[in-house]
Parts: structure tokens; sequence; C-alpha cells
């Protein structure tokens, strides 16, 4: 039997206090069915994966900084033509401060992630990004004034004990001290990656996936550019084809993620994410010859554990769970 869709109107009201920008909204809430929506959520997850093996490879040869800012070059010219092609309406002064501001910390959270990543084999990196949601639980309390209640302690403290075994399944014998910088590196990015879910849930709400895309690239390549008479370094034109590669998964991904979560509750979809892990731990394998250790596999499974069970209080937020969406 085919599922009628049925709207709801569900008004909000919210002050963003990050940026102290009073934003009004009103919105429909729609629900769907599940299966496109899911399917589409898997396919960009993959695209995500396959990005962070690309850029992996870019930032060991370039640089975390250069791969980014060159990345992003890129994707400024891609994403300008989708966005022309379309002819939006230009948004209001206040969503586009919320998009740079967005844009400015998911720079900062991409570095930081694609520079561990020269130290740290793929599967571990994307297992410590899914701290980001459990932290995000507390944002959300200090920022949106929501509610943490036992459940959510619970999953942090669960969360927390599975990024305590990878980490120490990493740094246990011999280890390079650069991996030790490598893991530090990530946990922040994920901690900054849990303030950037705080903001996309406020984005996903009063703009579309085109527009989240364009605006938000254009604010990472602003904030790159800005470094780049000190760190700028032209690259090679062999990796050229990598860097336009990686920019077009990039922004397929991001559509493709906000496409299926504006269709779907995050409660039906989160669970989806968490095959990141299995595509990253492939890659990393067939790549760059990086095996997956027992407890990789066990702080896994207690992180993805204390996600979902702290998913168990949500109703629908949009939460997108891990950083390869940078």
């Amino acid at each position: 039997m085919k599922e009628v869709n049925k709207k709801r109107p569900v008004h909000a009201e919210h002050e963003f206090r990050s940026i102290g920008v009073p934003i009004r909204l009103n919105f429909y809430m729609t629900t769907h069915t599940t299966a496109a929506p899911f399917f589409v959520a898997t396919l960009g997850i993959a695209c995500f994966a396959v990005m962070d093996a690309v850029m992996k490879g870019l930032a060991i040869e370039l640089g975390a900084y250069n791969a980014m800012l060159w990345r992003t070059s890129c994707g400024v010219l891609i994403v300008t033509f989708l966005y022309l092609l379309k002819r939006p309406a230009w948004p209001p002064w206040a969503t586009i401060r919320l998009h740079f501001w967005r844009g400015v910390v998911i720079s900062a959270t991409a570095f930081l992630f694609f520079w561990g990543l020269i130290y740290v084999p793929l599967a571990e990196a994307i297992s410590l990004t899914f701290i980001a949601p459990l932290v995000a639980l507390y944002l959300a309390a200090v920022l949106l004034g929501e509610r943490v209640d036992g459940k959510a302690i619970l999953a942090s403290i669960i969360g927390l004990c599975g990024a305590v075994v990878v980490v120490a399944g990493k740094l246990s014998g011999e280890y390079d001290e650069d991996v030790g910088k490598g893991i530090g590196a990530i946990l922040v990015s994920a901690i900054l990656y849990a303030y950037n879910l705080i903001l996309q849930r406020r984005q996903a709400l009063i703009a579309k996936p085109v527009e989240v895309v364009f605006f938000q690239t254009i604010a990472i390549f602003v904030t790159y550019l800005l470094l780049a008479p000190l760190l700028a370094v032209p690259p090679p034109m062999t990796a050229l084809p990598n860097l336009v590669f990686a920019s077009i998964l990039a922004i397929v991904s991001i559509m493709l993620v906000s496409w299926a979560y504006g269709r779907a509750e995050a409660r039906l979809l989160i669970p989806v994410e968490y095959t990141a892990f299995v595509w990253a731990a492939l890659l990393g394998w067939l790549i760059y010859a990086e095996e997956v250790t027992v407890l990789t596999l066990l702080g896994t499974a207690l992180i993805v554990a204390g996600c979902l069970l702290a998913l168990g209080q949500q109703s629908g937020a949009v939460d997108h769970v891990e950083t390869t969406a940078l």
C-alpha cells in the first residue's frame, strides 16, 4: 500500500545564541516513505568515504591546508554554476551570516580532520568522529536550552569508553608520536563538528541543499584564502584530477544527504551513517594497506551504541553524524 504524504504545520521560533541572530521559522514537517531516502543516504555516505580516501592521499602529497584550499577552489567553480543555474532568490542577511559562520567552523574542522588523517588510519579516524553527536547533546543544552536527561548521560559515558578503547588500542605498544598528534587533531575536529551539528540543525530548516552547499563552499574558500599568502603552494598538474574528483564527491555527497534528511526522520537515517566505518576500513585496506584492529572494532561498537541510545530521546532532529561531509 502506498503511503500518503501528510503535511503537518509546525511553527518554531528560535534565537540563535551563538551568533546573536534571531531566526523565526515557519516550516512544514513532511512524512514520506523511507526507502528512497534510505538508499540516497547510503549512497551519500559511500561518496563521503571515497572522498575521504582521496583527500588522505592529497593531504599526504600537498599538506592538509593546500589539499583543502585547492579542492575548495575547484568546488567554488562547480557550486557557483549549479547555484546560478537554479537562479534561487537571494537569502536574507541573517541566513547568509549563518551560512558563513558555519563555513568558518567547517574550515577549522576539516583542516584538523585531514591533517590528523595523514597519521591515523581511515577506519580509526572515522570511528573517533562518531563521538560528535554525543558532544552535540551538551552543546545543544548550552546553546539551545535543550534538556539532557539520564539516558543522554549514559550514552555519553558509553561513547566516551568507546573512544578511549580506540585511542588506547592505537597508542598501545610502539607508535610514532605523530600518531598521538593526529588522534588529538581528529578529536578536536570531532568536538568542532559537534558544534557544526547545532549550526546544521538551524541551517537545514531555512535553506535548500543547493543554497547550503553554495554558501558553505564560498565561506570555506574565503577562510582558506586569507592564509594563502603564507601557506599556499600551487599543486602539481598530476594532482588536479584528484582535486576535481574530491570536489565533485564532496558536493554530490552533501546534496544527497541533505536531500535524504529533508525527506525522512533522522532516527531512521542516522544508523545508515555508521556504514562509513565499513567503507573507511575497506578503502583504507585497499588503498593504504591499513589494518583494522579488534580494539578499533570494539571501540567503534561502543561509540555507535552510545549514539543510538542517545538517538532514542530525539525526534527528527537533523543531525548528520560523521565528519566525512567536509
